[in-house]
């Protein structure tokens, strides 16, 4: 799927990445989709700033709502354990006689169905992120589009309708009906689709 994104549509879920690793996030949601977005620019991000949704808002309403993960590290972890009872020192020790050595250092395995790892620099996608995705193919194959670009996946989450982006939009008064008709006017202007240029 993600050979069909445009550029902006990759950075976007690059700039996901980078802000769920920012906010200590183990995973890559909806939210930091929606925030890639914002600071991608193009058709996406202007229909998003029609509702005074930007990054910065994006981030505030998630950390809000979220929280900021965990900054715990590896002495912390190894601390708790040894609490329970757990001597990490010895569960690498047994990883590593059984799978070899660096076993537990090595990153994680791309998700083979989607290849979806590589795409959020190994951090897992959740379900409704996953979701997204899947419906912003759809929605570039209902446009009859041979690309997907960040307003198909802007459509995708207004469609999704149950993340936590989508979550955020209808916080700020962009409904799923005001997005696609402002998406709409927006590929209507004098731009194209993911800025590209008419």
């Amino acid at each position: 799927m993600f050979e069909r994104f445009t550029a902006s549509a990759r950075e976007a879920i690059v700039q996901a990445q980078h802000e769920a690793n920012a906010l200590h996030h183990r995973y890559l949601g909806t939210e930091h989709v929606l925030l890639g977005i914002t600071l991608v620019g193009g058709p996406a991000a202007r229909v998003l700033e029609r509702f005074s949704i930007d990054a910065d808002v994006v981030r505030v309403d998630v950390e809000r709502m979220v929280g900021l993960g965990s900054t715990a590290t590896e002495d912390d972890d190894a601390e708790a354990l040894r609490t329970l009872g757990i001597d990490l020192d010895e569960v690498r020790r047994r990883v590593e006689q059984e799978f070899g050595p660096g076993a537990l250092d090595r990153p994680p395995a791309p998700c083979r169905r989607h290849g979806m790892a590589s795409w959020s620099g190994g951090l897992p996608f959740t379900p409704r992120a996953k979701n997204v995705l899947e419906l912003a193919l759809r929605e570039a194959e209902r446009m009859r589009m041979g690309f997907i670009g960040t307003e198909h996946v802007l459509l995708g989450i207004v469609r999704e309708k149950e993340g936590l982006a989508a979550r955020i939009l209808d916080l700020h008064g962009a409904s799923p009906d005001e997005v696609r008709s402002a998406l709409a006017d927006e590929l209507a202007g004098s731009e194209g689709l993911d800025g590209t240029s008419a």
